[in-house]
């Protein structure tokens, strides 16, 4: 059997991640935030879900979706290994700002 990402694309992975974790908007209004899908599999997603999207998402599109996030997109322990993983390093979370 082939790798999994051989097998989807990534707007089908995208439409079934957003279906999954992204169930507060219809898969219409996800669909066009796709770094917000990325971030919150990367935040939430199980450990199969986790395997394909590092399977077939690179590295750098990876590290821009962690690099782009906002304020509590990712829990600390999620922050924490992407940043190790991808960057190599753990720079602090995203905060919210206040003017």
């Amino acid at each position: 059997m082939g790798n999994t990402a051989e097998m989807i694309s990534h707007t089908e992975f995208l439409t079934n991640m957003a279906k999954k974790y992204i169930w507060w908007e219809t898969l219409e209004e996800a669909m066009t935030h796709p770094r917000r899908i990325l971030v919150q599999v990367m935040d939430i997603g199980v450990w199969d879900d986790l395997c394909v999207l590092v399977d077939l998402f690179s590295s750098r599109e990876l590290l821009e979706a962690l690099l782009n996030s906002e304020a509590g997109q990712f829990r600390p322990r999620s922050w924490h290994f992407w940043c190790y993983r991808l960057i190599g390093r753990v720079p602090p979370m995203p905060e919210r700002k206040y003017k």
